[in-house]
């Protein structure tokens, strides 16, 4: 296939997901990440963490961008919050005081977190706000998801740095692909300054739309080139994920018995596990 030659294959570790059940003495941190907008990050952080809590499973979801989309996707305005993630990484505000509990616990975000990299550009340790921030909650949860902004500038550093681990969102189209070689490149600097544990568990295959030949070959060339690193389950387009936002929902919450509900659930089961479930096809 003409395109699979245009997209190198990163060296990139898998690390399968552990830590089931509460009896986690840590919580695994979980970064979403993808320098490209418009990917379902945001839409996968919040259904993969409200189908975790299905399971039992006790969630903290971390809004780490400025647009604050993962905010308002649980009901609540970024433009009112008056305090913030930019509070905790910038002046040190323990997390717990900017931790709204709704489907999942989530910690907010607010257009001031936008001037965040550049109040902390200047802090020694600039890299470990968020890792030093969430060292206190660790026991408190089994899973902490956070979802990054469409860069990889500080705050997408500061994710990395905290994390055990990747879950990268691609939507299954060639331009999306491409921004995964320069993501594994920023995760290789983090791996050897930073955080050498880091890894990419998984790839998400996203928007994915079986009716469009460059959908379908997008998602045969992620998986010839990336191999074991994506997951089975295929999250189609639908316009439950845009419909659920509006009312301050999860698709598991505004639509339980939908298939756009389901595919996170396997999703879940699939990242929980490490093993490979059905696919949507």
């Amino acid at each position: 296939m003409a395109l699979a030659r245009l997209v190198p294959r990163p060296n990139i570790r898998s690390t399968p997901a552990k830590g089931k059940g509460k009896s986690t003495a840590h919580a695994q941190v979980i970064a979403f990440a993808n320098q490209k907008g418009g990917v379902a990050k945001t839409t996968t952080t919040l259904n993969l963490g409200v189908a975790f809590v299905e399971l039992g499973l006790r969630v903290l979801c971390i809004d780490l961008d400025p647009q604050g989309n993962l905010t308002m996707s649980q009901g609540l305005n970024p433009d009112t919050i008056e305090r913030s993630m930019f509070d905790v990484l910038v002046h040190r505000l323990p997390i717990e005081e900017v931790i709204a509990p709704r489907e999942v616990d989530l910690a907010v975000a607010s257009i001031d977190l936008a001037g965040a990299e550049l109040a902390l550009s200047s802090q020694i340790g600039r890299e470990r706000a968020l890792q030093k921030a969430i060292e206190p909650i660790l026991g408190l949860y089994d899973y902490i998801l956070i979802d990054t902004p469409p860069s990889l500038g500080l705050l997408t550093i500061n994710a990395f740095v905290a994390a055990t681990g990747i879950i990268v969102p691609v939507q299954t189209e060639y331009l999306s692909l491409r921004g995964l070689v320069q993501l594994e490149n920023t995760l290789q600097m983090v791996r050897d300054n930073l955080n050498p544990q880091v890894s990419i568990l998984g790839i998400v295959p996203t928007m994915y739309d079986k009716r469009m030949t460059h959908s379908r070959e997008a998602d045969e060339i992620l998986r010839e080139s990336f191999g074991g690193l994506v997951y089975n389950t295929r999250i189609r387009k639908t316009v439950r994920y845009a419909e659920a936002p509006v009312k301050g929902l999860s698709v598991l919450a505004y639509e339980p018995g939908g298939e756009a509900a389901q595919m996170y659930r396997d999703l879940a089961k699939e990242v929980l596990s490490g093993k490979k479930t059905r696919q949507h096809a």
